[in-house]
């Protein structure tokens, strides 16, 4: 759910802590994942996108995580790097990602990350987790869905690698292990990480829910403590599906092998549907942005309508 709406150089703006101001008053969200952050100006994914790339940035962040903590609600910056799906108009250096291949969803030729490019990027995902820490925010997500970098490493439409970082699931889930650990060992053992896994990229070729659920089990083992599914290539949407939840075949498939908690997006406008869908143990946790997005008091709105029934 980025805003656009940060300065130039990635820092928050007034903006940006109006707009989440006005979301979280009250507390009625329980938790606030923010928008996707780049982690180093190589993995800016578009124009005043918000950026963790830089300590100079922490104190503005401690901010918006009070903010957001004075309304009542937890928080969680969500880190990102955008590969192959941006351009060098937005970030003036080359694009990369796991493979020279086009990005399945912009078209876009990347050059191949090198073993040490690839180091450096684990490195730049364990600096933003600290400085996420330090801001004061609740926890912490690595985002490998949408198409970005990490979803690129996990996708077989983008990694065609033939060294340890791909292959089969897990050497093409070694950056994100090595992620974690590095993550890991920066943050502490409390502090939350959540991953936000596109568990299908719902095309010919692409990863399918059978990679995921490999790659979910080594995710808890590697230290995750909640997993966010969405999709991959196929972006935030499911081709031809209206269902509210319709990540919810996904979600059901991960919970069986994993026993930590899992989050469910999809479409989910309606609080009905959202009780429904965790009654019915296809997740632990309802993820809502767009309609929270459209209306501000949708999660006041929500509860409200659930207590009355």
């Amino acid at each position: 759910m980025a805003t656009s709406r940060s300065e130039d150089n990635g820092k928050v703006s007034k903006g940006i802590l109006d707009y989440y101001d006005e979301k979280t008053k009250g507390g009625y969200i329980s938790l606030v994942i923010i928008e996707h952050s780049f982690i180093a100006q190589q993995g800016k994914a578009s124009d005043k996108q918000l950026s963790i790339a830089d300590n100079s940035l922490v104190e503005d962040l401690k901010e918006l995580a009070t903010i957001i903590h004075k309304n009542g609600s937890k928080t969680v910056m969500q880190i990102n790097h955008a590969g192959s799906a941006t351009d060098n108009k937005i970030t003036g250096v080359d694009i990369v990602g796991p493979s020279a291949v086009p990005n399945p969803r912009t078209g876009n030729l990347p050059r191949e990350l090198t073993e040490k490019e690839i180091n450096e990027v684990i490195e730049s995902f364990k600096d933003a987790a600290l400085r996420v820490k330090n801001a004061g925010f609740d926890g912490v997500e690595i985002h490998s869905a949408h198409g970005y970098l990490l979803n690129q490493f996990f996708s077989p439409l983008s990694n065609k690698r033939i060294d340890q970082y791909g292959g089969d699931v897990l050497g093409r889930i070694k950056i994100h292990l090595e992620i974690i650990k590095a993550v890991r060992n920066a943050v502490g053992d409390s502090y939350p990480i959540l991953l936000r896994l596109g568990a299908s990229d719902y095309m010919e070729g692409g990863s399918t829910i059978e990679d995921s659920k490999i790659a979910a089990l080594a995710f808890e083992k590697a230290g995750v403590d909640i997993l966010d599914i969405s999709g991959g290539f196929c972006g935030y949407t499911v081709p031809g599906s209206k269902v509210q939840g319709y990540f919810s075949s996904l979600t059901e498939g991960i919970k069986e092998v994993v026993s930590i908690p899992v989050i469910l997006t999809g479409g989910i406008t309606e609080a009905q549907a959202a009780e429904k869908l965790l009654l019915e143990g296809k997740a632990d946790l309802i993820g809502v942005g767009r309609a929270i997005y459209k209306d501000s008091k949708w999660a006041q709105d929500a509860i409200e309508s659930i207590k009355s029934e």
